[in-house]
Formats: structure tokens, sequence, C-alpha cells
């Protein structure tokens, strides 16, 4: 969003479009497979560093279903590769780690459904294309995995494009403020799929189900009283208690809530201490994240009043150049205000804090959040979906970037449309060629999938 004032809507679209002598929309399209010495493993047991070591196989193992799968669990790699990519030179507030599942559901603070992009690990400064082209090699992969056609593939693609490029002009037109406080509620997307069937049946579900997506129904599943305790319950790997602590571990938790509350404003910090902390345990969410630090934590303001918090590690994006200083003194602080920028919507208890030289962010847990089931997914419902996807990170560059600059590159042509479709395919033809090589490191022992031992999953904290 360009908020200088230097140039009127019309000059800055003007200027969007003569970037196109620099870099064409078809240039966009290309990819040149990266050489045969580039080491993708080491790229990937780099990016493990100081991960929990008993999680890494569990990683790998979550990696290893699927090309897809896989795509999910590397971001770095595609990161470095976009790096090289053809770019028009406007830059927003990035994802980072773009792919379809990275969007869905999930309760604004007036409790109302809105649907956005819900991971923001990775997100940083950076081209807008490299979101998109990230989302649209997903897109390829997934309904490669589900043994769509190549056609279906094409019109996913080419319908994100499509989108962002239609709703990027229509942000373009709009006042900022109105930018600014536009939503993808539950009533816009019903009233755009109006006319589909499957896709205002699915809609109607997850709208549904959104509701049993609360720390309510949440608690008696995953806790139990233990000597008049509420506590978590154990499930290792996936939810466990640490067995050993450091000697001064209270002392720890009041250090990182003190710091983590300074970071709410006055009247979100006022909310949060009407709750009193219970039990914390590890928690492992995701698959690129599975390694990183991060804990479930319930709270209580009365024995029917829970509240569940997500305390999750903040390491260095992947789109932040690997060497030097990172700009951002906290990772936790980065993805706080990244994610409240892009979102049109975020959390209240969104926060960020840091404790034995690690970084976290803190969100609330299963606050009605809901996400794609593409394993259902029929050809029409992937198309749908990406519309869906196109439109909403249409949203969330409009706001961090340039609308106007943005169109006028993009222009009212599907040639962008055509390029990302190229693009994408290509690019979802070097994810299985790296799939293949990371499960021939998985035979050869270089990395292993093996369950963890029970002293692997313990950490200091």
């Amino acid at each position: 969003m360009k908020c200088d004032g230097t140039a009127s809507r019309i000059e800055r679209r003007a200027q969007g479009k003569a970037l196109r002598k620099n870099c064409s929309r078809v240039a966009q399209g290309e990819w040149k497979p990266r050489a045969k010495s580039k080491d993708i493993i080491k790229l990937l047991e780099e990016s493990d560093a100081d991960r929990i070591v008993g999680l890494i196989p569990l990683k790998y193992q979550r990696m290893s279903v699927s090309p897809f799968t896989f795509f999910r669990g590397a971001a770095v790699i595609q990161a470095r590769d976009l790096a090289q990519a053809n770019v028009s030179g406007i830059t927003v507030q990035a994802c980072g780690d773009c792919h379809l599942l990275n969007f869905g559901g999930f309760a604004s603070p007036e409790r109302k459904l809105v649907f956005d992009i819900n991971d923001f690990d990775e997100t940083y400064p950076g081209p807008w294309e490299w979101d998109l082209k990230r989302l649209g090699a997903s897109l390829i992969l997934a309904a490669r995995d589900r043994r769509f056609s190549k056609g279906t593939a094409i019109e996913a693609v080419r319908a994100a494009g499509s989108a962002y490029r239609e709703r990027m002009a229509q942000f373009a037109q709009m006042k900022v403020l109105d930018t600014w406080y536009a939503q993808v509620t539950v009533d816009a997307i019903q009233e755009h799929f109006r006319h589909d069937r499957d896709m205002s049946v699915r809609l109607l579900k997850k709208y549904k189900q959104s509701h049993s997506q609360t720390a309510e129904r949440a608690v008696p599943k995953l806790t139990a009283v233990v000597d008049g305790r509420q506590q978590i319950k154990d499930n290792p790997p996936a939810l466990y208690h640490l067995q050993r602590f450091t000697h001064d571990f209270e002392q720890q938790r009041e250090a990182f809530v003190a710091q983590y509350r300074q970071t709410l404003s006055p009247d979100h910090r006022r909310l949060y201490e009407c709750y009193r902390y219970q039990d914390s345990a590890v928690k492992v969410v995701g698959v690129g994240s599975v390694g990183t630090r991060c804990y479930l934590s319930l709270l209580l303001a009365d024995h029917d009043d829970p509240l569940l918090l997500q305390f999750k590690e903040a390491r260095r994006s992947v789109l932040e150049s690997p060497r030097g200083q990172s700009r951002y003194e906290n990772q936790g602080h980065r993805v706080v205000e990244g994610q409240r920028l892009m979102q049109a919507a975020s959390d209240v208890f969104l926060g960020w804090s840091s404790t034995q030289g690690h970084d976290y962010y803190v969100r609330q847990f299963r606050d009605m959040k809901v996400s794609a089931d593409v394993e259902t997914f029929k050809a029409g419902t992937l198309v749908g979906y990406a519309t869906l996807c196109g439109w909403t990170l249409a949203h969330a560059h409009a706001k961090t970037g340039d609308a106007a600059m943005i169109a006028g590159y993009l222009g009212s042509s599907g040639r962008f449309d055509d390029a990302l479709a190229h693009y994408s395919q290509a690019y979802a033809d070097q994810a299985e060629r790296d799939f293949e090589l990371f499960q021939a490191a998985i035979r050869s022992g270089r990395l292993s999938t093996a369950p963890a031992k029970a002293a692997d999953l313990e950490f200091l904290v």
C-alpha cells in the first residue's frame, strides 16, 4: 500500500506497466533447472540446525509421503531458487511459505469466520511474485497428488493468477481504509461461489466445523485432572511433557510471560490477566515446523473457562539472506509484525517473547481454525480453492505493497497467468526430482526416519 502520497494511482499504475521493460510478464515463466552439483540435502540439514534432535526423523517421515509433502517441508529450497528468479522489483510483505495449505479459516476478534493466510513463520519483505510462484507450484503438486489431469492442474494455477490479478486491480482503485478493512468473509465466499454446489456444500460444512474448533471443545480431549490440577495429557511424540527442567524453570517462565505481556496492547493485556497458568507441554505441528520448539499452554479463568495458547519458536526466515546479522532482533517480532500487516484480522493474543536464546511468537490454539481437506477435493474444487487463495493473497499484498503498481505491471490480459502456469509446472517437475534425491538420502542412511528415543525428545527450555 503506497502511503507517501508522492504519486497518484494513475501515475503509479503507469510506473508498474513500465517495469515490464526490465522484466516482461513472459519472463516470469522461466525456470532453469539448477546444477546437479547443488546439494539440496545439505541445505535441508543446515535448516535443521538447533532443532530438537529426536523430532527431525519425524519431520523427514512426514515429508517422505509424497512430492507434495516434501515440498511443504522444504520451503528453504524454493526460497534459495526464487532469489535468482526474474522479478518486477515491487516489494510487499511476503508470506514466504505460501503453499495452498497455509490458507484457512479462523475467528476474527469479532468472532466472525474469515478466510486468510494462516502461517507466517517465514514472512519477510520480498517480491510479490515469490508468494504466487510458491502457491502455483503447490497447486500443480497437489493436482498430481490427487491424480488430476494436467489440464486441471494448469487451470488451477491460472485461476489463482487470474483471481490475484483481477482482485489487485480492484484494490488498486479502492481507498486506503477500504482496502485495509476488507476481509474475505464467509458471506463473500458464499456469494462468489453461489452457483457452485460443491464449493457451497464444503463451505457450509467448514463453517459448522469451525464452531467445534474451540478451546472449550479441545480441553476435554487434551487434558485430564491430576492431583486436583488440570494437566495436558501426554501422547508422544506429538504431545508430551519434558521430564527434566532447568532448576529455575518457573523463573524463566515468569520472565517469558512478562516480556510477552508487553507486546500486547493494554486492553488485550488486561484480557490475558483474566487467566491463570495451569500447564505446558511440547506440541509437534505441521511438516516444515517439526523439530522446532513449540508448546501448548493451558490457562483457566475458571474451571469451565479455558484458554489454549501456542508458543511457537521463530527462526530466521528462509527469505532472509543466511549470511550476516538478521535485521530483526527477535524473530518472533518478525512473525507477529508480518502477520498483523498481511492478515485482515489477527488474533488478540498474538505476541512474542524469548527465552534461553530462542525466540517465540504466541497465538491462540484452536480458535475456530479450519483448513481445506485437499485429499477429498474434486478437480473443480481445486480450481475454486485456487481462486480463493489468489483473491486472499492479493488482499495481503495490496495492504503491504503498492497495489496500483502491481496492477499496472500485471495488466488486464492473461499473459502473466500463462507465465505463472508455465513456471509452476516446471518447478513442480524440479520438486519431484528433489523428492527423488530426498528419498535416496533416506535409503542411504544420510537422513533418518527412525522413531525417536525418549532421551532425544528432551531439550532445555
